[in-house]
C-alpha cells in the first residue's frame, strides 16, 4: 500500500521551503538551512527569513560542510520533545558543520509503526522482543523501540553520535540499550555468522558514509547485499522491517523491489514517501520509507 505520511509534532514546524533552503521550528528555535529539493519560490519575505535563530552557511569548498551564523540569545544545544502514547522522548539538538541538527523529525512517523508494531508482538505472546536498528544515528527509532519494551540493539559507526543517542536515552528516561560502535555491514555479517535473530530491524542508511575503520558505504552498491544479511537475521514469523531512503531518484517501489528479493513477499507492506507541508501549503518529501509486517 502506497502512502504518504507526515506525523505531528508540536516541537517542530516546517516554517517556509523555496529557493533551495527551508524555514523550521525546533522547539523556540527557529532555523535556516539549505534544501536542494524546494524548487519552488519561498512563500515569506526574507525579512522572515532574516529573524531565524540560526542560518547554516555552506562552505564554497565543500558540497557537505558549512558553518553557521547564530544570534545572541541562540544556544549552541537546546533539547525537543515527543510524544506518543506511553512513549515520552527527549532528543537534544546541536548545530553540526554537515547541516544536521542530531534529529530528523520527519522519522517519528516511523517511530509510531516501532511502538506500535513491539506493542502488538507483545501481545501476540513475545515477551521481550529483539530489535535491531542499524546506521542508527540519534537514536529516535532505538528509543521509540525501547520505550515499547524491545530489547534494542543500536549500531553505528560514529561513536560521538552513539554517545549521543545514549544521552537522549538518558533524559528519556530510559535504559538497557545495548549500544555497538561499529560499521553496520560487518555488523550484520557477524551476527549472521552467530545465527543470531531478531523480531525488528530498522535499516537508516545513508547515501554516502565511513565505517568505524574507515570502510566506505555506497547505498546502491551495498544496499542488497546489507538486504540479504538482515533477511537471514529476521525471524520468519511476527517479524517487521523498516526501511529509509534519502537519496534522491530512489523510490519507494524501488525499495519495495529490493526487499522482495530478500526476504519474499510479506503479509503487510507499507510504503510512500515522509514528508511535512508548510505554513503555505507546500508539501515537501523528507525522504522514502518502505516497511512490512509478518
Amino acid at each position: 500500500m502506497i502512502k504518504q505520511l507526515t506525523p505531528n509534532i508540536p516541537d517542530y514546524e516546517l516554517l517556509d521551503t523555496g529557493d533551495g533552503e527551508k524555514l523550521e521550528r525546533f522547539g523556540r528555535h527557529v532555523v535556516r538551512r539549505p534544501e536542494p529539493q524546494a524548487i519552488w519560490h519561498k512563500s515569506l519575505g526574507e525579512r522572515e527569513w532574516l529573524k531565524a535563530d540560526a542560518s547554516f552557511l555552506r562552505d564554497v569548498k565543500s558540497e557537505e560542510r558549512g558553518e553557521w551564523k547564530l544570534k545572541p540569545e541562540m544556544p549552541s544545544r537546546w533539547n525537543v520533545r515527543f510524544d506518543y502514547k506511553d512513549m515520552h522522548l527527549r532528543m537534544r539538538l546541536a548545530l553540526t558543520s554537515f547541516k544536521h541538527v542530531g534529529i530528523f523529525p520527519e522519522q517519528a512517523a516511523n517511530w509510531e509503526f516501532i511502538y506500535d508494531t513491539i506493542e502488538e508482538l507483545k501481545q501476540s505472546g513475545i515477551e521481550r522482543p529483539k530489535v535491531l536498528n542499524l546506521f542508527a544515528y540519534t537514536g529516535g527509532a532505538t528509543l521509540a523501540a525501547r520505550s515499547a519494551g524491545a530489547d534494542t540493539t543500536h549500531v553505528d559507526s560514529v561513536k560521538q553520535v552513539v554517545t549521543w543517542a545514549r544521552e537522549n536515552m538518558e533524559s528519556s528516561g530510559l535504559d538497557g540499550v545495548r549500544w555497538i560502535v561499529e560499521d553496520a555491514m560487518k555488523f550484520v555479517e557477524r551476527e549472521v555468522r552467530r545465527g543470531n535473530k531478531y523480531h525488528g530491524i530498522i535499516l537508516d542508511p545513508p547515501a554516502y558514509g565511513r565505517g568505524a575503520n574507515g570502510e566506505k558505504w555506497i547505498l546502491e552498491e551495498h544496499i542488497c547485499r546489507m538486504l540479504e544479511c538482515c533477511s537471514e537475521l529476521l525471524e520468519k514469523q511476527n517479524a517487521f522491517l523498516v526501511l529509509n531512503l534519502y537519496s534522491m531518484g530512489l523510490s519507494s517501489m524501488l525499495a519495495r523491489t529490493a526487499v522482495h528479493q530478500a526476504f519474499g513477499t510479506p503479509m503487510m507492506e507499507q510504503m510512500g514517501e515522509l514528508y511535512f507541508e508548510d505554513r503555505s501549503s507546500k508539501q515537501i518529501p523528507f525522504g522514502t520509507y518502505y516497511r512490512f509486517r509478518r
